[in-house]
């Protein structure tokens, strides 16, 4: 006989979620998460959610509907990925996985291309930046650039 935890593993609802943001099958995005942790990350996010779950009250449990329980498993899933990398520059990529990387190549409005060499987030006020380094391979020079965030 089945645990509700093996039940949990195996719902639509966590499977549809891994295969989104971890899955081979649709590589129209980059997983925000580091292999290193892909192994520990789902066993972990699942024992999160099952808690999450068993802490709600019942009649709040009947008032959530599949789309509010995918969007809680997101959260958990991000949350408990961030507690599992190593590195400053990872969390960003957890924090904000659609904004640019360590690495990759981006052209500034003059058509100028450069790779991030590094990245760091920036509070002025009320609204958050990504501050990144880019240096330009040929001719060795760097510059800095930043993007507002989402909030």
């Amino acid at each position: 006989m089945e645990t509700d935890k093996q039940v949990l593993a195996k719902s639509q609802l966590i499977e549809a979620a891994f295969d989104f943001w971890m899955g081979e099958s649709e590589k129209h995005i980059r997983s925000p998460f580091p292999d290193y942790i892909q192994h520990q990350l789902k066993p972990e996010a699942i024992v999160n959610f099952e808690k999450w779950i068993n802490n709600l009250k019942p009649d709040a449990k009947d008032e959530m509907n599949e789309e509010m329980f995918a969007e809680k498993f997101e959260e958990i899933l991000f949350e408990t990925a961030a507690k599992l990398v190593l590195t400053e520059d990872e969390n960003i990529t957890i924090l904000y996985p659609f904004m640019p990387r360590t690495g990759d190549l981006v052209k500034d409005q003059n058509g100028k291309e450069g790779v991030i060499v590094d990245r760091s987030i920036k509070k002025e006020e009320d609204t958050k930046y990504l501050s990144v380094s880019l240096s330009n391979t040929p001719d060795n020079e760097t510059w800095k650039t930043s993007f507002e965030l989402p909030m």
